[in-house]
């Protein structure tokens, strides 16, 4: 019986740990400068919707972003424009109910792309 209930603390102990973990890695994710991928959501991250919207990729998965616009970094449909090429920015902001709400946004230049 002792090593059913020290099981189980062990087991709720570890879990609330992990929870916690967890959400301050996501806090920090979302609001500390990061380099994330950047492209139009439907045309380069296959999000659904009509027309041509500014998306990001953090952690493999692409939110549309609210905040800036794909107009306002280039012409979207440029051979390197977010239509037809992932493109890098360094962004802040938090991801609240499934979007990217955006604090800050820069595209990075092609050489530091590279980086």
């Amino acid at each position: 019986m002792k090593i059913l209930i020290f099981v189980i603390t062990a087991a709720l102990m570890s879990t609330d740990a992990f929870a916690q973990n967890a959400s301050e890695q996501k806090k920090k994710k979302t609001t500390d400068p990061q380099v994330v991928e950047t492209a139009c959501g439907e045309c380069q991250f296959g999000l659904t919707g009509k027309g041509c919207h500014l998306a990001v990729k953090i952690d493999g998965q692409a939110y549309y972003v609210d905040g800036t616009e794909i107009d306002k970094h280039g012409d979207a449909h440029a051979k390197d424009g977010f239509c037809n090429t992932i493109r890098k920015a360094e962004v802040t902001g938090k991801v609240k109910k499934g979007r990217f709400k955006v604090k800050s946004f820069k595209l990075l230049s092609a050489s530091d792309e590279k980086k």
